[in-house]
């Protein structure tokens, strides 16, 4: 009876938490065009979101280009497949690695960084006087950093495979010698913006949501103590992870289903 009453009673947080998170999020969307007023602030909010994360953006897509570049090469070459190299490399890039691992460094990075500070304004009242002073916090702090993370992630997400693309250039053709007439053009003729691109815009725009609402969630409900922020900005990155991981496979499944 007691292990029936804990798991009845963890049902039930489980419960109201999610109800809590639903309705944080319906806030958001409602205060998000009174925040497009305040137009600076949104602006704000991306170049800290994201042109701070373009470092390990630009350094990580880098490094994955070369070693997607290596690996594929060695692959490929068993079977004499080689001149499929730059098709191979493109299609892993824009429909899944830029997108998926870009949302995992914003959610490590950015996500960190916006709960931490969400709960150092909750720890140390801002919000709270905000309140008092008639001002919205979540129109006012909350939403402009809603918008910009929606807005930078997909920016960061092209720029991921972008410079991957380029890793993957140097290494095949300056280091291996693959033809760059044929690395270039098979890319240009077989990949399409809309059905490839195009979709792995549309999970970067996914990401940047789902990781921006659960880190702005986790600080503005976390207890207002230096313990409660550390353990907040943790939540963040393996829920965001999580979530990243869970809709990349459902919107992969919903958009390459056919051929």
């Amino acid at each position: 009876m007691n292990l029936l009453a804990d798991l009845g009673a963890f049902a039930l947080r489980q419960l109201r938490g999610w109800g809590r998170a639903a309705l944080f999020f319906l806030r958001l969307l409602r205060a998000s065009p009174m925040a497009l007023r305040r137009f600076g602030l949104v602006v704000t909010q991306v170049y800290a979101i994201g042109n701070r994360s373009l470092i390990i953006i630009l350094a990580s897509g880098l490094a994955v280009g070369f070693v997607l570049a290596l690996q594929m090469y060695y692959a490929l070459v068993t079977y004499g497949a080689t001149e499929s190299l730059g098709l191979i490399v493109n299609l892993a890039l824009v429909r899944e690695l830029g997108p998926v691992v870009a949302g995992l460094l914003f959610a490590g990075r950015a996500g960190t960084s916006l709960t931490a500070e969400i709960g150092l304004m909750k720890a140390g009242e801002q919000l709270d006087a905000m309140s008092l002073m008639a001002v919205d916090p979540v129109t006012r702090v909350l939403a402009p950093r809603f918008l910009g993370g929606i807005v930078s992630m997909p920016i960061l997400a092209v720029l991921f495979s972008a410079i991957g693309i380029l890793g993957a250039w140097v290494v095949a053709v300056l280091l291996i010698g693959v033809d760059p007439g044929n690395f270039w053009s098979i890319m240009q003729t077989r990949v399409d913006v809309l059905r490839d691109v195009g979709n792995g815009l549309i999970k970067a725009c996914v990401f940047g949501l789902v990781c921006t609402v659960v880190a702005l969630y986790q600080g503005h409900e976390t207890e207002a103590t230096p313990e409660g922020v550390a353990y907040a900005t943790t939540r963040t990155v393996v829920i965001s992870s999580l979530w990243v991981l869970g809709m990349d496979f459902i919107l992969t499944a919903l958009m390459f289903s056919t051929p």
